[in-house]
């Protein structure tokens, strides 16, 4: 089975909407999807304001409610195959607790951007070496994180962060899903792409 973590600050609002969404939409495939923290919040449900957003972009009631955050941990970045954070923050928090996981982590804007720039068949080709789930989905990975200094950057550094929502206005609750959305979508195409080879 293939492995994904969503991370935030307080994993309550992006984290486990991306998730969720990445947990419904792949639900067919051998695979887990989970969410973390860095900033160590432990078993706080999602505020109203994020359960809203994720029903509002599919998510049933059900899920949405029941989730709890939960703090990330090095242990917890040993054995995923593609490590999103929702932020560059998030990220370099990532890399401090598990140096080794440096090239599978991915600001989730900065993946989309990436993958956006690989081919289908350079996906697909690259995960055909191997036959289980997760070595597939890794080498996936690989082959758009090969696109790291080919693709060319956002236009400022800041389009590579989907902004926190926490205590905000609706609007930029919103404007957190608009970010994070489309981007969920091309992490969804490189999974079925890797895992499924179509």
């Amino acid at each position: 089975m293939f492995e994904i973590i969503t991370v935030c600050t307080g994993n309550i609002c992006r984290s486990p909407l991306a998730e969720q969404l990445l947990r419904q939409r792949l639900a067919d495939l051998p695979g887990t999807v989970n969410s973390a923290g860095t900033y160590g919040l432990d078993a706080v449900a999602m505020p109203a304001e994020a359960q809203k957003l994720a029903m509002q972009y599919g998510v049933t009631p059900e899920m949405a409610a029941a989730h709890r955050a939960r703090p990330l941990t090095a242990a917890a970045l040993g054995t995923p195959d593609l490590i999103l954070a929702m932020a560059r923050e998030h990220r370099r928090s990532i890399v401090e607790l598990a140096p080794a996981r440096l090239r599978s982590a991915f600001t989730l804007r900065e993946f989309a951007r990436l993958a956006a720039d690989a081919t289908d068949a350079d996906i697909v080709a690259a995960a055909d070496a191997h036959s289980d789930p997760s070595a597939r989905l890794r080498a996936g990975v690989a082959a758009v994180a090969a696109r790291r200094g080919m693709t060319a950057p956002p236009s400022t550094p800041d389009d590579d962060d989907i902004v926190d929502p926490y205590r905000r206005s609706w609007a930029t609750y919103e404007r957190a899903g608009e970010q994070l959305v489309p981007a969920i979508d091309q992490v969804e195409r490189v999974v079925r792409l890797s895992v499924a080879g179509a």
